[in-house]
C-alpha cells in the first residue's frame, strides 16, 4: 500500500500557474497537475496507480482521456515550457556562444506489440533487438542549465512502409531473409517495382531518417529562440548531408568518429620519437583504427578537465566527406593502454582541451535519459496511440524541467553569463524532496480532519478507500 496523495507536489503548485492559459477547463488543468505529481513521487506511473493514490483524483479513465483525447497540445506546452525555462535562467545560462544543442536517440522498451509503431530496434548497448520506440530528442546544455527540447518518434522503413505485407503482395512466392544485409539486397531487387503500388509510394514518401529527424530538431530549437553555437551529436549522425546542413545555419559542432572513417593526411608528417619520419599510405588516405598505432607515445599531450586526466593527440586533417577538420585522439591512461574516443570537429583553431570539453557536456544527455527512465517514467508509459504517447512524453519533459529549476535554485544569483557550471542538486535529491514534502502534507492533512471531529479509523479509511477497493478487485 502506498501512502495518499492529498495535494499536488510542491514544485508543481509553484509552477502549474505559469500553464494554466494552455488548459481549456479547471478539470484538465487539475489531472495536469495530478500526472506531473505522480511522475515524479510514484515509484509506478502508471495511469491507474496515479488516479488511486491521488485522493481526490477520478479514475483512471479520465487520465487516460487527458492524455489522448484531451483538447490541450503536447506542442504548445512544450514551447511554452522551454519560453517559461529561458525566462527563469536568464541569469544563470551562459551566452550563446558557450551554449550548445545536444542530439542523440534512446529506447523505450516494452514487452508486447499493441503500443501503436512499437517495432524491435538495435540496441548497441547488448546488440539485442528489443521491442522498443525509438526516441530521437534534443537536449540543451547552457553551463548548469540544462533541460530536453524537442522529440520525435523514429520508425523503421520496413515497419512503416509495411514492406514485407507488400511483398507478400507481390511477390508471393519470395521468402524474407532475417540477416540485415539479405534484406537490403531484397531492397534494391524488388523497391522500384514496390514503388510503383500507389500506397505503397504514399507510405515511402512518409518516411524520415533519423538524420531527417535531427535537423527537424535543430530547425525546432532555432524556431525556439534557444541561443546556441555548437551542436554535439554520436558518431551516426556525422554525415555529409547533416554536416551540410548545420553550415546552412551558421552551427558548429563536435562528434564521435566512427574508426573506420578515412582520413587525408596529405602534407602532414608524422615522426616517431628519434624524429623520424613514419610511413603513411602513398595515397595520403587512412583509416583511424591504422592510424592510432603509427602515433609515438612522445606525441600525446596531458589534458586535465575538472580534476580528470586524458593523454590527447590532436592534428587538423581532412574526413571523407566532410572537408577540414580537427582530429583529437584521446586515451584516459598514460600509458596509453585503455580504449580511446576519436573527437572531430569544424572549430580547427580549437585546442584538445577545448574540444575534449566541449564534447564532455554531450555526457548531459545520457543523464536525462537515465533520470527520465528510472525516475520520471520516461518509457513507463501503457497507453496505445502515439498522441497519448507524446503528451506523456512532453509532460515528463515538464516534470523534469521544474526539477532542474529546483536544482538550479540559489539565494544569490550570479551575473548574467557567469553561472554556475553545474547544478547545486541532484534530481534525485529534489525527486526525494518532494516526496518527502508530500507525506508533510498529508500528516497535517489527518491533522486537520482529526481536529475536525473524525476518527482516526474514518480518517484512514478516507484516505486508503481508493487503494482498498482496487486491492479488492485484484
Amino acid at each position: 500500500m502506498q501512502l495518499p496523495i492529498v495535494a499536488p507536489a510542491p514544485l508543481v503548485a509553484c509552477h502549474a500557474g505559469a500553464f494554466r492559459r494552455l488548459f481549456t477547463d479547471e478539470r484538465t488543468y487539475e489531472n495536469f497537475q495530478t500526472y506531473l505529481t505522480g511522475l515524479i513521487v510514484l515509484e509506478n506511473k502508471s495511469l491507474s496507480n496515479i488516479s488511486r493514490c491521488t485522493l481526490k483524483s477520478a479514475d483512471k479513465t479520465n487520465l487516460s482521456r487527458f492524455l489522448s483525447e484531451s483538447p490541450w497540445k503536447s506542442e504548445a506546452v512544450n514551447a511554452h515550457r522551454i519560453q517559461y525555462l529561458l525566462a527563469q535562467t536568464v541569469n544563470m545560462r551562459l551566452d550563446g556562444k558557450q551554449s550548445c544543442l545536444l542530439i542523440d536517440d534512446t529506447l523505450c522498451e516494452h514487452v508486447g506489440s499493441v503500443l501503436e509503431y512499437i517495432d524491435r530496434h538495435y540496441n548497441h548497448s547488448d546488440s539485442s533487438y528489443p521491442l522498443a520506440h525509438n526516441l530521437v530528442t534534443s537536449h540543451y546544455r547552457s553551463g548548469a542549465v540544462q533541460f530536453p527540447v524537442d522529440c520525435e518518434i523514429y520508425r523503421r522503413y520496413e515497419d512503416l512502409t509495411q514492406w514485407e505485407q507488400f511483398i507478400a503482395k507481390h511477390f508471393p512466392d519470395q521468402e524474407i531473409p532475417p540477416t540485415t544485409q539479405a534484406r537490403q539486397t531484397l531492397h534494391k531487387q524488388f523497391d522500384p517495382t514496390l514503388l510503383e503500388d500507389p500506397e505503397f509510394a504514399k507510405l515511402h514518401e512518409q518516411f524520415r531518417t533519423k538524420l531527417t529527424i535531427a535537423h527537424e530538431l535543430l530547425k525546432q530549437a532555432i524556431e525556439h529562440g534557444l541561443p546556441f553555437t555548437t551542436v554535439l551529436m554520436d558518431s551516426w549522425y556525422l554525415t555529409t548531408e547533416f554536416v551540410e546542413q548545420l553550415a546552412t545555419h551558421n552551427k558548429q559542432w563536435v562528434s564521435l568518429l566512427k574508426r573506420n572513417r578515412n582520413l587525408s593526411m596529405q602534407g602532414f608528417q608524422l615522426r616517431d620519437a628519434q624524429g623520424q619520419p613514419i610511413p603513411l599510405p602513398t595515397n595520403g588516405v587512412i583509416k583511424v583504427e591504422d592510424l592510432v598505432p603509427l602515433i609515438p607515445a612522445t606525441a600525446y599531450r596531458q589534458v586535465e578537465i575538472d580534476d580528470r586526466r586524458y593523454w590527447c593527440f590532436s592534428v587538423c586533417t581532412r574526413l571523407s566527406g566532410i572537408g577540414k577538420v580537427r582530429l583529437v585522439i584521446s586515451f584516459q591512461s598514460a600509458d596509453l593502454s585503455a580504449p580511446y574516443a576519436v573527437l572531430v570537429t569544424n572549430h580547427t583553431d580549437w585546442s584538445a582541451k577545448q574540444i575534449l570539453s566541449k564534447y564532455l557536456q554531450r555526457w548531459t544527455i545520457e543523464t536525462f535519459y537515465r533520470d527520465g527512465k528510472q525516475l520520471l517514467g520516461l518509457d513507463q508509459y501503457r497507453v496505445r496511440s502515439l498522441s497519448a504517447m507524446q503528451s506523456h512524453w512532453c509532460l515528463v519533459f515538464v516534470a523534469y524541467s521544474l526539477l532542474h529549476l529546483a536544482c538550479l535554485a540559489s539565494s544569490s544569483k550570479p551575473p548574467k553569463g557567469k553561472g554556475l557550471t553545474h547544478p547545486i542538486q541532484t534530481i534525485g535529491e529534489v525527486v526525494r524532496q518532494q516526496g518527502q514534502a508530500l507525506v508533510e502534507q498529508l500528516i497535517l492533512f489527518a491533522h486537520d480532519q482529526l481536529l475536525q471531529g473524525q476518527a482516526a479509523a474514518q480518517v484512514f479509511t478516507n484516505l486508503f478507500a481508493k487503494q482498498q477497493k482496487q486491492f479488492s478487485y485484484s
